[in-house]
């Protein structure tokens, strides 16, 4: 079966990263967290004690730090590693939320992030979620779906998040970081958060994660059903010959 890429950008806490899973491994693709990268990023430069304003730091951090995924069978989910440190736990704690989308602004960072990115996903088959993967990381993505939500409710379901791992976090200051973030992103002068002009909006207020799931998967169907159709597939595999 001929695979595509499939790109799911949006907000914190809209539930992009379950449903991404979710869909990877309903068709077979892998899944990358692009999210987690930057969080794993984070970790390793404040455990360093890297001055963001200092470029020569950050790259001589970037040069040092390593961010790869490993399948844990026992929970059946792809764990973050950071230089060979499993470090999955660590990078979801409410510190890392305050710190991650300052580090994402910094240019050095996302231009290595992304390029990670762009190799891992260069055979397709790939299901990748994060602020930039359908405008910046892979603007050719076959389907790019661009995820939001009503803030309170996302709030709501980033406090459940953490409650489930111990992280007792006030409402109101998950509000305040998401908002915080949200301003960060969407401003940012390399690779903002927005919506690409070929993305399908999806509003998740209201919907379970398994409706989002079963969405995505839908929208994958139809668009592998429509370049078969055009013939694109066996295009591809005529220039491959050929190269």
């Amino acid at each position: 079966m001929s695979k595509i890429i499939i790109a799911i950008d949006g907000y914190s806490s809209c539930g992009k990263s379950t449903t991404a899973k979710a869909v990877a491994a309903r068709m077979g693709y892998a899944y990358i967290d692009t999210g987690a990268m930057y969080r794993a990023v984070s970790l390793y430069f404040h455990q360093n004690h890297i001055t963001y304003s200092n470029p020569k730091e950050v790259a001589a951090a970037l040069e040092k730090l390593h961010v790869s995924f490993n399948f844990n069978e026992k929970t059946g989910r792809n764990e973050t590693c950071l230089n060979g440190l499993n470090v999955e736990e660590e990078i979801r704690k409410m510190y890392i939320s305050n710190m991650v989308s300052e580090v994402s602004t910094i240019v050095e960072v996302r231009r290595a992030m992304v390029a990670q990115q762009q190799r891992m996903g260069r055979k397709r088959g790939v299901v990748m979620d994060g602020r930039d993967i359908g405008t910046k990381v892979f603007p050719d993505a076959e389907v790019k779906v661009f995820m939001t939500a009503d803030t309170f409710i996302r709030a709501k379901r980033r406090q459940v998040e953490l409650l489930e791992k111990g992280e007792l976090v006030n409402l109101d200051d998950i509000v305040r970081n998401l908002e915080k973030r949200d301003h960060i992103d969407s401003t940012r002068a390399e690779s903002p958060l927005s919506q690409a002009a070929d993305a399908v909006l999806l509003d998740t207020s209201f919907m379970m994660i398994d409706e989002q799931v079963e969405w995505v998967i839908e929208l994958a169907d139809r668009r592998i059903a429509e370049l078969h159709r055009k013939g694109h597939f066996a295009a591809n595999k005529t220039a491959a010959r050929q190269a």
